[in-house]
């Protein structure tokens, strides 16, 4: 692939708008590739790396403040991972039809952002409800929580594998309903700790089939890493609610354009 200004600029905006509202790269950056006319698998295995690359450097920030609940991290990546090698293994034994996997990867990724609109639209309502009810079985941790939070990963596994969507947004509000005592930077910090080791394993899954374009990473890394540093210093300093309604809404009408 050319150096093309276009996903720089791309990986840039991507970047400062995860920087700014913490809503998943993923979500944003795939349907932006398939724009470009980038091959579904290629844009999906490309994202996967990226997201591993950008969001490490998270892990180091919210380790430090203490921001990550390494046992929750723990028991997701338990049903995360070997979701992530199963799916991969699926995928490698449909490779051989390229048409009708890129049709089946642009279906399952319509279905991720209608889910991910949804979740991002009433996140907020979400973690409300949950925390009403969740009476005092939520305080201290549970055979049924755990094997609850694997389930969790199981399913998030899937769907990263075959989409790069749902670490952020789906596994953060997911977690809302099973951990809604804990405060929501810590919740937020074991999501993104759980997503660099899922997205990692998928992602080099991708590319040992040839889903990966290092040229194409490159320059939407030129991009994000600015773009992150950026968007976190100016978090809070811009209307927030409005972005991610209108990033919803956006991620909505893409996701039905794919499944339509």
């Amino acid at each position: 692939m050319d150096f093309q200004v276009g996903l720089v600029v791309a990986g840039l905006v991507v970047g400062f708008v995860v920087g700014m509202t913490g809503v998943g790269g993923g979500s944003l950056m795939t349907p932006i590739l398939l724009w470009f006319g980038i091959p579904p698998t290629t844009a999906v295995g490309t994202d996967l790396l990226y997201a591993a690359v950008t969001k490490a450097g998270g892990i180091f920030v919210h380790n430090k403040k203490k921001n990550i609940n390494w046992t929750i991290t723990g028991w997701l990546s338990l049903g995360s991972v070997p979701a992530a090698l199963l799916t991969l293994w699926i995928l490698h034994s449909l490779n051989t039809d390229t048409t009708e996997l890129n049709k089946m990867i642009k279906y399952s990724l319509g279905w991720a952002l209608v889910f991910t609109s949804v979740a991002i639209l009433f996140k907020n309502k979400i973690m409300v409800f949950s925390q009403k009810h969740a009476g005092d079985k939520f305080h201290s941790e549970s055979r049924t929580q755990n094997l609850l939070t694997v389930a969790i990963g199981v399913m998030l596994g899937a769907t990263v594998t075959l989409t790069s969507i749902g670490a952020g947004a789906l596994g953060t509000v997911t977690l809302f309903f099973l951990y809604p005592i804990l405060p929501t930077p810590r919740l937020v910090g074991t999501e993104i700790a759980h997503a660099v080791p899922l997205t990692l394993v998928a992602g080099l899954g991708h590319a040992s089939m040839g889903n990966l374009d290092l040229t194409l990473l490159g320059q939407l890394l030129m991009g994000s890493l600015p773009g992150i540093y950026i968007g976190s210093m100016l978090s809070g300093k811009l209307p927030d609610l409005l972005l991610r309604n209108a990033i919803a809404i956006m991620l909505f009408f893409v996701g039905f354009k794919l499944i339509a």
